[in-house]
């Protein structure tokens, strides 16, 4: 081993130094270790993890953290093998290799003391460095300055630990939240010195980045490996990680037609809402039923009856209603997700052919929703896979469906026992991406990919290739800033930061607990924003006679339909945008530093977004406001409704009533004929 290790001309160097070694990658120092200040902690810990209808109480008792500050360096066939060791001279704890895979650099942990079950990896940084990604994170896009821990469950309503709500979904549900609870995360981060590190494991992982000197990477397991790599620009940077974890394919063409209409009620109610909208003028791409299935009520509201087929009942004559629908250009969306309820035959049929995991005592294990129980259908069981996908296909696809929330997937107890032997606690994070996978492999064995979409909320490392459309979640019906309208704009720009490019949100937010109500206004700010997304949908919510709906008066609806019309008029621009996002994994909305990677304020902007290159849309999150602070980046911008021209490198403030949410476009943009349409058409 030589004092300096040029490992090839991707620029990385390893430098060795007189008591430890180095990584350099195009000229950042990403890894530093020394004796007296070690990059690599391990030990032991115990620790308990209760769920409670998807909300999860985690907490570790730390029995041992030993620092590996020893290190033995060699080359091995392209490799460069470190030994970590707690002693001079003492047994390797851990061995790593380095290797280089193009640009790509990866830290493989090949071999370690078994009793290891904690492992804390820190990489350099420096005070002045922004953090992005870990998945969907809803309350901050810098994530810079707190510590987040990557787990799948239920959002929580509220997600801020000081507000009333989430005091008191705490006290009666235990389901409160705080910033960092999301149903996707993801162990990737990209930093502002342009690089992503992303670290293989499905485990518990607690990523902290509240040091100045260094980000501290801590997994209950020890990591499969560690990808680094670097780009030139954030744009090669997020293609470089769908590289890794797959691209979402193109929407279908039929998406742009207009909204998605969630209406629930039996065939009777959908109809007569659809025909009212559409003599009213309102441009519907589909409806969205998810309730076509059955309902049931509860203390919470409307719930699903998880029986995945079409009850007749509740939505008679649908199978033909649907294919006349769909000569009208309205595609019927439903509803299905991982879990069947007991009083199901599908649950019967599970039973009686062992899909269903199992408790510790050789019983079925039954999961409770919140006043009903469901089997686990174990996706670890490649018959009870192949089962679930006949289930999509004979039921949904043949039956007619075009698309489906393909909901939870956040829900594994951790004391659940799987087909494959593996602990609940290592698959419970990877149980999304297996659900992800059983859409996917349905939608494309029944050769329906790019006709048929599926939304889904839940998420980790792999998704993006098997996740058609990516969706925020359950947001709370207000304009709290974590839990509320504005939470979806990070969520939006975390998500594709790491390669989930197609994001959307339910109109008006889905949450109405603890005295909160949709209110007109916050309806209709939330369809100004869906407008400048990939795809608008609405929600009913979970106690629809408490929330204002889309045709709860006919000034709703005339604002649902220009929105909708912009919408639709968007289509060209907004395809073109799918596409790029189908070949490179660049997102469709996209944080201002994406283009602008020199102006230091568009680091410091999370509450606005470009939507490709060429719109700079920034949302109304607060109730009452008729005026708009708005930061343009260094350009030559025109405000979409007024046709005012305006310079970059500063705040302006725009009038904002509405039906003209902030949305500027760039002059330059071979797109700027299409949006001086839309101000000549849509202008108030």
């Amino acid at each position: 081993m030589t004092d300096k290790t040029i490992t090839n001309n991707s620029g990385v160097l390893l430098n060795k130094l007189e008591d430890g070694f180095e990584v350099v990658m195009n000229g950042e120092t990403l890894i530093k270790h020394t004796i007296a200040s070690p990059m690599l902690f391990a030990g032991y810990g115990e620790e308990s993890i209760e769920m409670y209808r998807g909300n999860f109480d985690i907490k570790d008792y730390v029995i041992e953290r030993t620092p590996l500050r020893y290190t033995e360096l060699s080359d091995s066939s392209g490799a460069i093998k470190i030994k970590c060791s707690n002693a001079l001279g003492g047994e390797a704890w851990i061995t790593i290799s380095i290797t280089l895979e193009g640009d790509r650099m990866k830290l493989a942990f090949d071999d370690y003391k078994p009793a290891i079950n904690r492992v804390w990896v820190r990489l350099e940084a420096d005070k002045h460095e922004k953090v992005f990604g870990c998945g969907e994170q809803l309350s901050h896009f810098n994530l810079r300055g707190k510590h987040f821990p990557l787990w799948t469950s239920e959002p929580g309503v509220g997600r801020n630990k000081n507000t009333y709500t989430t005091w008191q979904a705490d006290v009666h549900d235990k389901a409160g939240g705080d910033y960092y609870t999301t149903n996707y995360p993801q162990p990737t981060f990209v930093s502002s010195k342009k690089y992503f590190c992303h670290v293989e494991t499905t485990a518990y992982a607690d990523f902290d980045f509240r040091q100045e000197q260094f980000h501290e990477l801590q997994v209950w397991d020890v990591p499969r490996f560690i990808l680094i790599e670097s780009a030139p620009s954030y744009m090669e940077l997020v293609q470089k990680i769908t590289d890794v974890f797959g691209r979402q394919p193109e929407l279908p063409d039929w998406t742009y037609n207009g909204i998605w209409l969630g209406i629930q009620g039996g065939t009777e109610v959908v109809e007569s809402k659809l025909n009212h909208v559409l003599d009213k003028g309102l441009k519907v791409g589909g409806v969205w039923c998810q309730d076509w299935q059955g309902k049931r009520i509860t203390s919470f509201g409307k719930r699903l009856m998880w029986n995945w087929k079409w009850n007749p009942q509740e939505y008679p004559g649908l199978d033909q209603k649907l294919k006349q629908w769909k000569q009208q250009g309205i595609r019927f969306l439903g509803y299905i997700n991982p879990y069947v309820a007991v009083e199901g035959d599908l649950f019967q049929t599970a039973k009686e052919q062992h899909y269903l995991a199992h408790d510790k005592q050789g019983e079925i294990y039954l999961v409770d929703f919140g006043e009903f129980y469901c089997g686990v259908v174990d996706f670890t069981n490649p018959d009870a896979c192949e089962w679930y996908k006949s289930v999509i296909k004979d039921h949904l696809i043949d039956f007619g469906l075009d698309g489906w929330m393909a909901d939870f997937g956040e829900y594994l107890p951790t004391d659940v026992e799987l087909h494959n032997g593996v602990s609940a606690k290592i698959m419970h994070n990877a149980w999304p991406v297996l659900w992800a996978k059983i859409n996917y492999e349905a939608v494309s064995e029944a050769g329906k990919l790019g006709d048929i979409v599926y939304f889904m909320r839940a998420g980790y490392s792999g998704i993006q290739k098997y996740c058609t459309l990516l969706w925020a979640g359950d947001q709370s019906v207000d304009w709290s800033m974590d839990d509320g309208l504005a939470s979806v704009i990070p969520a939006a720009l975390s998500s594709g930061m790491v390669g989930n490019g197609l994001h959307h949100s339910d109109i008006g937010g889905y949450t109405s607990l603890h005295g909160n109500k949709r209110s007109k206004e916050l309806f209709m700010r939330w369809a100004e924003m869906s407008a400048f997304t990939p795809v608008m949908r609405t929600h009913e919510g979970n106690r629809p006679d408490d929330c204002w709906q889309f045709d709860s008066d006919d000034d709703t609806l005339e604002h649902l339909i220009r929105m909708t019309d912009i919408y639709v008029k968007l289509a060209p621009y907004t395809k073109q945008l799918v596409k790029l996002n189908a070949q490179k994994g660049i997102p469709l909305q996209r944080p201002l530093f994406m283009h602008y990677e020199t102006d230091e304020s568009c680091y410091e902007t999370q509450y606005q977004y470009l939507y490709g290159p060429d719109l700079l849309v920034s949302p109304v999150y607060l109730d009452g406001q008729t005026n708009w602070n708005v930061y343009l980046p260094e350009d030559e911008w025109v405000h979409l409704w007024s046709g005012e021209t305006y310079g970059g490198g500063e705040k302006v403030s725009v009038s904002a009533p509405l039906g003209c949410p902030p949305v500027f476009y760039r002059t330059q943009s071979e797109f700027a004929p299409l949006f001086k349409a839309i101000t000549e058409l849509f202008k108030k």
